[in-house]
């Protein structure tokens, strides 16, 4: 049986994303950094099995999603590209398609990217204020 892990390699947060390489890589197996020959394409897996794919366009479809998805963005959610994934994967394990490959690693490198815009609204505390021990404002009136 092999175990296989997710990973991201990136030798500085300033590399751009396009540099990354996003795959699968078994564990017992010597790892080779830089990106997998694509001519023959038997190195390489897809960054995540063809059932998350299909998990995740399940779970994108379902009504409470939909529900949590318009309340929280004010619009229906975008299941399109969990659909083109799943067949892009499906497309990969069949016919071991280069355009399938091209395609889902380049929908991780958005979705990486997309997960790492994000910045923090606060920066986060070393110690705790030099007044924290006393009482509230509203405790001093009473």
């Amino acid at each position: 049986m092999c175990r296989c892990l997710l990973v991201i390699l990136s030798v500085d947060h300033e590399v751009p994303l396009s540099s990354f390489f996003i795959g699968w890589r078994t564990e017992g197996r010597a790892w080779r950094p830089g990106r997998p020959d694509m001519a023959d394409g038997s190195g390489w897996q897809p960054p995540r099995p063809c059932e998350a794919y299909r998990a995740e366009w399940k779970l994108c479809r379902s009504a409470r999603h939909f529900l949590h998805h318009y309340y929280v963005h004010g619009e229906r959610p975008a299941c399109e590209q969990w659909r083109r994934d799943l067949a892009s994967c499906r497309d990969w394990e069949e016919r071991r398609s280069a355009k399938a490959q091209q395609s889902l690693c380049e929908s991780e490198r958005a979705r990486v990217q997309a997960a790492r815009k994000h910045i923090l609204v606060w920066a986060p505390r070393q110690s705790p204020p030099p007044d924290w021990h006393l009482p509230l404002p509203q405790e001093k009136d009473e």
